[in-house]
This record gives C-alpha cells, structure tokens and sequence, in this order.
C-alpha cells in the first residue's frame, strides 16, 4: 500500500506539473448558456477547445464554464459531438497578434477492487493535459493542439479491469488490465478553409493524433465523463485515439461531414514515454451526421495494417457505428456498435450503452453496458481455451457528488460492476466476479 500511495503522490505532482491538460466534459454540469455574441459567428467547425471570444476580456485569463456554439463541436481529433454537449470548460487567454490559448485538464485518483480468482486491487492516478492555440483569418481557421499524460508513472500493467484486453507489458499480453496512456497523446495541427456558403474543407494531422474511426474517445465523451474506468471494448472503438502518424481530410457543413485518414495502425508500444515513428500504412473513412443540436451520428470503416503485436501478420477491418445524444440540460448519451475483423481470422462484434446525467450542478449518476466477443482471455497457447470466442456482457453504475472549487472542480464517486459470462469460465472468474471502484478527479473548468 505504501508503494502505492508514493506512485499516487508522484503522479498527482507530476499532472500538476504538466505544461497542459486534455479535452474533458466534466464541465457539463452546468448548463447555462452564454450571452449571445455582439455580431453573427459561424461556428460550424467549433472544436471544443475553441473560444468564445465574446466572453472574454481579450487582455487577462478568463475561466468558461460552458456556452452554447452555433453548430456541432468537436471530440477527439477529428469525431463531432452534438452541438448540446457545448464547449469544453477551461481557462481561456490571449496569446496576442490574434491568437487565443485554451489549457485544461484533470488528475483523477481511483482505487479500484476487481474481485474473483483473476480480480486484483490498485490504487493509481490518471491524469490528462492539453494546452491548444488557435487564430482565426478571414474564411479560415487554424490550430495548434498538444495533449499529454502522466500515466506512463503507472506501470506497464495499467489498472486491474475484468475482462479488458488489448497491448502488452514486459512481453506479455495484457489481460483483465487496461493500459495506460502514452505521454504523448496528441500533437497535431488543423487547418479549415471555406470553400462555400456553409461548407468548408480541412485538414488534420501530426506526429500523433487520432484518425478518422468510431465515435469520439470514451474520455471525450458527456456520457462517460466521470466513469473512471474505460470500456472493456475500448480496442472496438477507439483504441486509435492515440495514434503515431496521421493525416485526415474532409469536408464538412453544420450538418454533415465526411473524411479520411491515412495513419499508422500499429498500437502503441510499450514505451509510454517516446514518440514512436509515423508511418502511413493504414486508412479508413468516417462520415458524420449532426441532424440537430441534440443528435450526432457517425459509420466509419478502416482498413488497419497488424494493429495488435499479439497478432503478428493479421490485419484488421473495423467497422462501426454511434448515436451520440445531448439534451442541452444535464443528460447524455451514446449507443455505438463495433465488428472487428481479422485478416485471416474472426469477426468479432461489440455494442456499448452509456449514459450521464446531471441531476443537479452537484448530483450525477452514470452508467454502462457493454457486450463483447472476445477471444484473447487465454493468451496461453497451451491454454484449453486459448483462441476460443466468449461473449461478456458488463453492467456498470455510478455516481458522483461536484464541488466547485474556484477554477475547478472537484467530483467524488464511485461504481459497481458485474458480469455476464459463459458457464465455462466460472473456474477462473468465479462464479459472480464484480468490480468496484472509489475515486476523486480534479477537473480544471467545472
């Protein structure tokens, strides 16, 4: 336990440290628009980190709890949100000669029980930072966006999480674990440029960032934005949320929107703390539906050359499809669906249910359902059941209580999990395995 408590304290010193801090939605708690700006802006590529400089004093720092853009924002790299999610709360500053900075972020300590013969405990520190610029020209738009986290002070093995796979560490595959971060999780540049009323062409890209595939990543999402786990499908979804190589375009009205990449599809590797090298050898295709400010909706497809080093000389084709839903008012929401196809090998299919709601600016509850077919719970080749598909299913609830403080905001909570499993792997789960979960995240912007 002591050892934990010193890896906890380092991490939490570290985030602290950082020079910035990532895309969150825990800010979303309080729903009250902003005044409406002096002259007509066309936000129709509103990122979430983007500013809203008629609420600003254009000569000091100013801290946005929430308002309302014109048009469908932005998730992680290049995904769109409802317009309801709003923008990202954070602390908003001019840089001068046009330029507007965002920096936001958070550190969230978590002690988890995972329980059941495989189950095990930890308590960690996730931590997330990102620091943006962005200008705006005449019929243009252009940003610069980092985004870094301290998880690499984690080890290798990540946090105990049931029925999680995908990566490795010290050689070995990574089972009833989930990894953690890199320290690089973007650095990227965005360029848009109308190209006709309504309608304007971008570009994306960088050393690292994330292509065009699946919904926004589960950490940029309203409707999991304080669950402190991250889904047991998340190498259905959005594993590629860190990628080291990528270059998107696309075209895109308030209504619609349509891109490629060209990435790398190899995951990360073990190494947290370097950039790995860019490559561009994988590709996919996304187009976005934004039909109201409550509703987006995307399908993606992407070819990926050998993502898993579990799965030497496999390609994957995924394919998936998402309903994001945002009442503007405290609840949202996200159905998505996932196959992932080896090539040579199976197809193995994913759904996800998760919801967020703000009763009140201090009261949350949220919750999960996911369902999987997984066949890597038996990495041993010698293994009986090595290879073999199971299909889990995973129930989670939570809640959470806020606390503004100042700039921030402090959200105390916790969940509950259980399991639905085939019979055959009581012998090493248990027969009713559950997972619990106590955290405290510390949110710059409420």
């Amino acid at each position: 336990m002591k050892s934990l408590l010193v890896l906890a304290a380092s991490a939490l010193s570290t985030g602290l440290a950082a020079p910035a801090f990532a895309q969150d939605h825990s800010g979303h708690g309080d729903h009250t628009p902003a005044p409406e700006p002096a002259e007509p802006v066309d936000h129709s590529q509103m990122d979430h980190g983007q500013m809203d400089h008629s609420q600003m004093d254009h000569g000091a720092m100013a801290h946005v709890e929430h308002s309302a853009p014109a048009g469908p924002v932005e998730g992680s790299g290049t995904s769109r949100l409802p317009q309801a999610e709003g923008m990202m709360p954070g602390l908003h500053f001019n840089i001068g000669d046009g330029w507007m900075g965002m920096a936001h972020g958070y550190l969230w300590g978590v002690y988890t029980d995972q329980t059941g013969p495989r189950g095990d405990d930890k308590l960690y520190v996730q931590s997330m930072a990102m620091l943006m610029a962005e200008k705006q020209f005449d019929g243009a738009r252009l940003q610069f966006r980092s985004m870094m986290s301290a998880e690499p002070l984690m080890s290798n093995r990540g946090y105990p999480n049931l029925f999680a796979t995908g990566e490795t560490a010290n050689g070995e595959p990574l089972v009833d674990r989930q990894h953690p971060h890199d320290l690089f999780m973007e650095l990227a540049v965005r360029a848009d440029v109308d190209i006709a009323d309504g309608t304007t062409a971008f570009v994306y890209g960088g050393p690292v960032g994330e292509p065009a595939i699946g919904p926004a990543a589960f950490m940029h999402r309203a409707s999991a934005k304080l669950n402190p786990e991250a889904p047991i499908t998340h190498h259905w979804f959005d594993s590629t949320h860190i990628t080291y190589g990528v270059v998107t375009a696309g075209v895109a009205s308030k209504v619609w929107q349509i891109e490629a990449s060209a990435f790398r599809g190899e995951e990360p590797d073990e190494d947290r703390w370097d950039i790995e090298t860019p490559r561009l050898d994988s590709w996919s295709v996304r187009a976005t539906l934004t039909p109201s400010p409550n509703w987006a909706m995307q399908v993606s497809h992407a070819r990926l050359d050998q993502p898993e080093a579990m799965h030497p000389g496999q390609d994957e084709a995924r394919t998936t499809a998402s309903v994001n839903y945002n009442s503007g008012n405290g609840l949202a929401a996200m159905v998505a669906f996932s196959a992932k196809n080896r090539m040579p090998g199976d197809t193995l299919n994913a759904w996800l249910a998760e919801a967020n709601w703000d009763i009140t600016k201090h009261h949350t509850v949220f919750g999960r359902i996911e369902n999987v077919e997984n066949d890597e719970l038996f990495p041993d080749h010698d293994d009986p059941l090595h290879d073999q598909m199971f299909r889990v299913t995973k129930f989670q609830a939570g809640y959470a209580y806020t606390l503004p403080l100042g700039p921030f905001g402090l959200s105390l909570g916790g969940t509950v999990a259980t399991f639905l499993k085939p019979q055959v792997l009581d012998a090493v789960y248990g027969d009713n395995p559950m997972g619990y979960t106590v955290f405290a995240k510390l949110n710059l912007g409420r």
